[in-house]
């Protein structure tokens, strides 16, 4: 379908989402997030859509994040239950989400970056949690992935300062996967993408909820007992891939991958 706000573009098993509002350094308001979630709804269910890539329209900006002057001019602070950006809420999500950081990172844009599985960034890339600079707090998933992603010490020297940090102070703090020149960025988040797709793609769904389900239990043995109960991973048992793997390797043969 259309959007008005946002880009959707295909490329084989690859979907690209783009927030398209660069006169406003794509700043996300209610309608921008609930043409997300309708986005990301028809990737979830598409099943020839294996990897998503979140990028920014422009130069600037990947995204400034919630659009004040919309709110502040009395515009609908609506979202939808999938959260800023129908992605900071959305937690049933198995296919991995790369996040092309092109630019500005700012409050709620550095937790749409925070909420994807990777991140890449570009040279011109800023990221900060700034929100109590205007006497708001970032509570769509910032406050508590980035002390998962980083500690809680570093996070808080983020977090209780609002600072900027530089894409490679991200790399070294541990949240940005790769730094790139900016007309490099979108290439090497395809060549990321594609070197997903070329893994099964009901083992990489397992391997992420498996990730993300199996540190919300309360110990490692709790982990590793429940994993085969999580619904990725009980798919993967029974799908047509599990037994393409074997049978590829066993014939000496590239595996064709069916996603289900």
């Amino acid at each position: 379908m259309a959007y008005e706000f946002i880009k959707v573009d295909r490329e084989g098993p690859v979907t690209i989402f783009t927030l398209n509002r660069p006169d406003v350094m794509n700043a996300m308001h209610s309608p921008a997030h609930f043409e997300m979630h309708e986005a990301l709804d028809a990737f979830a269910a598409d099943p020839d859509q294996w990897v998503g890539i979140v990028t920014g329209a422009g130069d600037r900006a990947f995204s400034a994040g919630n659009d004040l002057k919309y709110q502040a001019g009395g515009g609908a602070l609506k979202s939808p239950p999938s959260g800023f950006a129908g992605l900071t809420s959305r937690f049933d999500l198995t296919k991995p989400l790369i996040a092309a950081v092109n630019g500005v990172a700012m409050g709620g844009g550095f937790e749409i970056a925070l909420a994807c599985d990777i991140i890449v960034a570009s040279e011109a890339a800023v990221f900060a949690l700034p929100e109590p600079r205007v006497g708001l707090a970032a509570l769509a998933g910032g406050l508590h992935r980035l002390p998962r992603a980083i500690g809680t010490k570093r996070a808080m020297g983020m977090i209780l300062t609002a600072r900027r940090v530089s894409a490679a102070e991200g790399k070294e703090l541990g949240f940005v996967h790769e730094v790139t020149a900016p007309q490099d960025l979108m290439r090497t988040a395809r060549e990321l993408a594609k070197s997903i797709c070329e893994l099964g793609p009901m083992s990489i769904r397992a391997s992420k909820q498996a990730v993300y389900q199996g540190l919300d239990e309360p110990s490692l043995e709790a982990a590793l007992k429940g994993q085969n109960k999580y619904p990725a991973v009980a798919a993967l048992y029974t799908s047509e891939d599990f037994k393409e793997g074997p049978l590829a390797f066993a014939q000496k043969r590239p595996p064709q991958w069916k996603g289900r």
